[in-house]
């Protein structure tokens, strides 16, 4: 990146903040997995950037979240200012939070959703305030600093739930519901169970009344969200595990490699070897 200007806080190597100010464009061609959960905040810029194999374009004030395990590449940048937040799972997430606000809430460990969430003007007013009060902190090193620190993160996180929610336009309706349900059962089983059937009935409706409940809200088959969700950890374990390709099949629940080569070939088109060797070289 063509950085002009970082300003880094951290505190004990679990927590850190990120001032960053570009000017130049930049391309970055190669994935990074994330470590820890991060929040980025443009506040100005545009770009492109690859999550999970996706692309996703940007342009003016926008927040958007990674957890560890996502893969990250930028395609192209122009950026004047930004902010980014990362820390560990022992900083923030071994508390006990309100659902929407965890660490598999509402902002983070979500490969179903558009990333970006674009902050009004009373929106980035109230997250400034926030940020100074965080900045304050990392500089006065008080007593108790990491309960303090904890605690603008929290509200951070926080008002971004509430942006994000006042962002979706969906509907709080039945077939929604089920979407998030079954978008969390999957998050939770897809390396052990991969048919519709499975979901469905730990959901207590029938396949076809859940593929019907998915058409409603204009997204992709049960079917094929499951399958999805296969590939994306399959290409994450293709460039960063060691592990042999029957070796990643086996942890994704498939008995036989080469039905996984076959499935993963189908919807990435290309066999994991070839997808494998095309992205480490």
């Amino acid at each position: 990146m063509a950085i002009q200007e970082v300003k880094t806080y951290n505190f004990q190597s679990i927590f850190s903040l990120q001032l960053v100010e570009f000017e130049k464009a930049c391309i970055v061609n190669e994935p990074k997995q994330v470590d820890d959960y991060k929040i980025f905040w443009i506040k100005e810029g545009k770009g492109t950037y690859n999550i999970d194999f996706k692309s996703y374009s940007f342009n003016g004030n926008v927040l958007f979240f990674l957890s560890p395990g996502q893969v990250f590449t930028v395609d192209s940048e122009k950026i004047k200012e930004a902010y980014q937040l990362s820390f560990s799972r022992d900083f923030y997430c071994i508390q006990t939070h309100d659902t929407e606000i965890a660490c598999n809430g509402v902002l983070f460990n979500n490969v179903y959703e558009t990333p970006f969430v674009s902050p009004t003007n009373r929106d980035t007013e109230k997250l400034n305030f926030i940020l100074s009060n965080l900045i304050e902190e990392f500089e006065l090193e008080e007593t108790a600093q990491y309960d303090m620190l904890q605690s603008f993160l929290k509200q951070f996180i926080i008002y971004s739930v509430r942006i994000k929610k006042g962002y979706d336009t969906v509907k709080e309706d039945l077939e929604t519901k089920l979407f998030k349900d079954f978008s969390l059962l999957v998050e939770q089983n897809f390396k052990k169970l991969h048919s519709v059937t499975d979901y469905a009935k730990r959901l207590g409706v029938s396949p076809k009344s859940l593929t019907k409940h998915f058409q409603k809200i204009g997204t992709q088959t049960p079917s094929d969200f499951i399958k999805n969700r296969i590939i994306i950890e399959a290409k994450r374990q293709l460039i960063y595990s060691s592990d042999a390709i029957k070796h990643i099949a086996f942890d994704l629940g498939f008995n036989d490699p080469a039905y996984f080569s076959r499935f993963f070939t189908k919807s990435a088109g290309q066999s994991p070897k070839q997808f494998q060797k095309e992205q480490k070289s």
